[in-house]
């Protein structure tokens, strides 16, 4: 809108002004019955406002050069709520009851639209439609508001006066001219004057058609100053958002001149250095007191000159710099003094660990040879046990009693050798393994860096981390570990590392080469009793916030928790299930605040719901035998069953998921027999004519190993003599074709599942006597063992 069109807009409000204080009627104010329509579609037009209207071309000059020609140059504008149709076609019923009568003024067409001033005169309903397409033409009324001369109203009329004036200020779109036109407003003649408030406001379109539509002076005067006081809240909320965004970018851009003056005055009196010789000084800084070797300390130089060449702004410049923040950021012959005192370290494996006495001697027995020796480096331990047993936190405190920093990640599905040799630097995001990282993180060259789940290390097309570990992991090669990233040799020979796994079998042997393994089995109950007392219960109750007082279990109830709810080798979900008991206790705890709980064995299943594990009897009768096998999660007890189908024809079944290695066992145990029946007192023409099934139930379970030789032949030797075993006996051990017992591993495991299941007499090979033996006392205390090396020796146990 141009300058000339604003000033034509204020000259003819001020008139309209004019005319409306002094109560006179301009002649060409008789406005006619019959009147051309318009719809605009952005928000209704007031009698009361000056202002242009734009329009498109097509449909309606048609309808604008008529009015023109006109004498009186009145129209009618109707407020449509939602798009305007393209073709003009009005639906009647849509339109509203209420639109304005206006005089248009200078009306100009450009580009397609047709722009007018339009000059509100009065409120206009339609009568009647005489047009029902383009140009429209309507008879009209035009509705008298009643002239209202009580105190309220002229109450009302002060108060939007005294809102328009406040609104004013708080709005810079409104000018000193508008002021001028308001105070020409009379509170006697209120009908234009809340007209004219409900215009400025930012309402939207149907709640200004509702105050049109109002033809009763009060209760439009209430309407309009609901609008007028959302408004006047709406734009002081948006003066306040404004004043505070204004105030923050005032005090950013200060902040920002001050910094800039200050660089230039330190600059001028050479206070100041800029970014390059700021870093360049930095890295140097970090060298100080370190002992690098001459090949790190040239290369470094090197790299300080390059970057002191470079523009900041460079890509080199950032990779260099990247890499000098590795390299000097390492501890160069920092080293923490181990701290070797084999009490100490008593104390505190004694602390953390309940049980595990061979594996805290083993590791007793390591710091002797340390302290002897004076240094402790050079040995890689590799504890190896099902999970939960506390493989981690035995490499926790290993570092504490040692008094070295521990490290700790994970290298389980690990794909990328780069993870453990680093990137090299002319990738983009390149960074050095992790045990650049792990050095820089603990500041010293010989701290406890654990490699947790390296049995779970995987291979792909970006290399194998097992084979890059190798280096790594060799005493003899790992003082001059080469990081692709940093291209420095690194002396890893006084880091002690200790590694976990829960199984050697997927160890690449000549990475378990370098290991010295200590195994951990899992663990009996009245172990898991000493857990939960000393370190799993009172741990719960911290997590909780809970005092001792407050919340007590019975020996009892624990062992019932261990019995029925976590049966297996490690204590981690006898950990969850103390835990569910705790959490079940806050919230009735929170009921009652003073309430004292004692939890005993009759609470458990309504707090824990049914026990997963029930006491199991153990199968007898006829081909029952009961044996031990070895899992990655600790042992287990294996019944082994075998029964005659027919006797139509021979033949030899398995079923139970069996491996490889346990089907050659069966075939080897079912023709040993085949050929030695006479000798064990049974019908030598039993297997001739019958057709054996030999199962190990619970078939959904793959089941493998070399150990359970003895236990098929036992249960085909009952099945030939047709006479049950002796009960309350479990076995282990592979059996020769020719009859003799070969040694298996994993007897504590074994031994240990054994006494879980309650059963006290076993037969073992008699080459594990002394892995029996070695056991701890309490394993052993309450068993019978009898020790076979031959067939013969289990045939006459079990059979007499």
């Amino acid at each position: 809108m141009s300058d000339q069109d604003t000033d034509y807009i204020e000259h003819v409000a001020e008139d309209a002004a004019e005319s409306r204080g002094t109560g006179l009627v301009l002649p060409d104010q008789n406005l006619p019955d019959k009147l051309y329509l318009l719809p605009i579609n952005n928000r209704p037009f007031f009698p009361a406002q000056v202002m242009p209207v734009v329009v498109n071309e097509s449909p309606w000059h048609e309808t604008i050069e008529r009015v023109a020609n006109t004498q009186h140059k009145a129209l009618s504008l109707f407020y449509v709520d939602g798009p305007m149709p393209a073709d003009g076609e009005l639906d009647p019923d849509h339109l509203p009851a209420t639109g304005c009568a206006v005089r248009i003024h200078h009306a100009v067409r450009e580009d397609g639209k047709i722009q007018f001033i339009a000059q509100g005169l009065r409120r206009v309903r339609i009568t009647q439609w005489l047009s029902h397409k383009p140009p429209y033409l309507v008879e009209v009324e035009y509705p008298h508001s009643p002239a209202d001369e009580r105190d309220e109203v002229r109450a009302y009329a002060m108060a939007l006066i005294n809102a328009i004036k406040e609104l004013l200020p708080l709005n810079p779109l409104y000018s000193e001219e508008l002021k001028n036109y308001l105070n020409r407003f009379s509170p006697n003649d209120p009908s234009p004057l809340s007209d004219f408030a409900a215009a400025l406001t930012s309402a939207k379109g149907p709640e200004l058609q509702d105050i049109l539509d109002t033809t009763g002076i009060l209760r439009r005067m209430e309407k309009v100053l609901v609008l007028l006081r959302k408004e006047i809240d709406v734009a002081r909320l948006q003066g306040e958002i404004t004043a505070e965004v204004n105030r923050n970018i005032g005090e950013h851009q200060r902040t920002f001149f001050l910094k800039e003056q200050l660089k230039i005055i330190q600059k001028e009196l050479g206070m100041s250095k800029d970014d390059r010789t700021a870093d360049i000084e930095q890295f140097r800084q970090r060298l100080e007191g370190k002992t690098l070797p001459d090949a790190a300390a040239q290369r470094i130089e090197e790299e300080l000159n390059k970057l002191s060449v470079l523009e900041t702004g460079s890509p080199e410049y950032a990779v260099t710099r990247n890499y000098l923040d590795w390299a000097t950021a390492l501890p160069w012959g920092i080293v923490h003094p181990d701290r070797i005192d084999l009490k100490r370290a008593r104390r505190i494996l004694d602390r953390d660990h309940d049980g595990l006495e061979d594996v805290k001697s083993r590791i007793l027995e390591f710091l002797a040879v340390g302290a002897f020796r004076g240094t402790i480096s050079g040995s890689i331990i590799l504890l190896v046990g099902p999970p939960g047993v506390g493989k981690t936190s035995i490499g926790r405190s290993i570092a504490e009693s040692l008094d070295r920093p521990f490290y700790r990640f994970s290298v389980g599905g690990m794909r990328d050798e780069a993870e453990i040799k680093g990137h090299r630097r002319t990738y983009i995001g390149a960074m050095p393994g992790k045990f650049v990282q792990a050095l820089k993180d603990v500041g010293v060259m010989n701290p406890v860096i654990m490699l947790d789940e390296i049995d779970k290390l995987g291979a792909s097309h970006q290399g194998d981390p097992a084979s890059a570990l190798l280096e790594t992991l060799d005493p003899e090669q790992n003082s001059q570990f080469l990081d692709h990233y940093l291209d420095l040799r690194l002396d890893l020979s006084n880091v002690l590392f200790v590694c976990t796994a829960n199984t050697l079998d997927s160890i690449p042997a000549p990475l378990l080469d370098r290991m010295d393994v200590i195994r951990l089995s899992g663990y009996i109950s009245e172990e898991k009793l000493a857990i939960a007392k000393h370190h799993l219960w009172p741990r719960q109750l911290e997590r909780a916030g809970l005092r001792k007082s407050q919340l007590r279990i019975s020996d009892k109830a624990l062992r019932e928790v261990i019995e029925g709810y976590a049966r297996e080798a490690g204590v981690r979900n006898l950990d969850k299930q103390l835990g569910k008991l705790v959490r079940k206790s806050v919230v009735k705890l929170l009921e009652e605040p003073d309430t004292r709980i004692s939890i005993k064995p009759a609470d458990l299943k309504r707090l824990l719901g049914t026990p997963a594990f029930r006491t199991e009897k153990q199968l007898k009768g006829i081909g029952i035998i009961t044996g031990l096998a070895w899992t990655s999660m600790g042992g287990a007890t294996l019944p082994v069953e075998a029964t005659r189908i027919h006797t139509l024809n021979r033949g030899f079944k398995l079923t139970g998921q069996l491996g490889d290695v346990m089907k050659e066992s069966a075939e080897i145990a079912y023709s040993y027999l085949c050929a030695n029946l006479a000798s064990y007192k049974a019908d030598r023409a039993f297997f001739d004519e019958a057709f054996v099934h030999l199962h190990v139930p619970e078939g959904a379970t793959p089941k493998d190993g070399p150990s359970a030789g003895i236990t098929i032949a036992s249960a085909l030797l009952s099945l030939a003599r047709q006479q049950p075993p002796r009960s309350g006996l479990a076995m282990t051990g592979e059996i020769t074709l020719t009859g003799h017992v070969l040694p298996v591993g994993g007897i504590r495991e074994k031994v240990i599942a054994a006494r879980r299941q309650s059963i006290h007499e076993l037969i073992l090979p008699e080459a594990n006597r002394g892995d029996y033996e070695e056991l701890p006392a309490y394993l052993r205390d309450g068993m019978t063992v009898h020790f076979a090396s031959h067939f013969r020796d289990v045939a006459k146990r079990l059979f007499d």
